[in-house]
């Protein structure tokens, strides 16, 4: 599942770099848009970190900090969408690959728990 949530995270980063570039060239939106930037490419920054943890509690550290970064991507995605930058439609389509990995992520974590116990 590692590489999986790897590729998913990767290919989500390049869809927010997308998004980016477009709310900045064509909305003049400078704000929010660098949040999500920093947010949604952060994801796969983390995972790749946990990929070379040091200590279980380590790899358990950088997915929770990739958790997060994922559900801050959200909210911004949601704050993009009920101002008016995004459409639903692209909303839709960025919500569900992030809640996907959102989900993986949240999984990940729980399984390395329980395997330390």
């Amino acid at each position: 599942m590692g590489d999986i949530v790897r590729e998913l995270s990767f290919q989500f980063a390049l869809d927010i770099i997308e998004l980016y570039k477009y709310l900045v060239s064509e909305k003049e939106e400078l704000v929010m848009s660098k949040q999500l930037l920093r947010s949604g490419t952060s994801i796969g920054a983390n995972l790749r970190e946990a990929k070379n943890a040091q200590s279980p509690a380590d790899f358990i550290h950088k997915n929770a900090v990739a958790q997060k970064e994922c559900d801050e991507s959200l909210y911004w995605l949601e704050l993009l969408t009920a101002s008016g930058y995004i459409s639903q439609s692209k909303f839709q389509e960025l919500n569900e690959k992030a809640t996907s990995l959102l989900k993986i992520i949240k999984s990940i974590i729980l399984t390395k728990k329980q395997n330390l116990k």
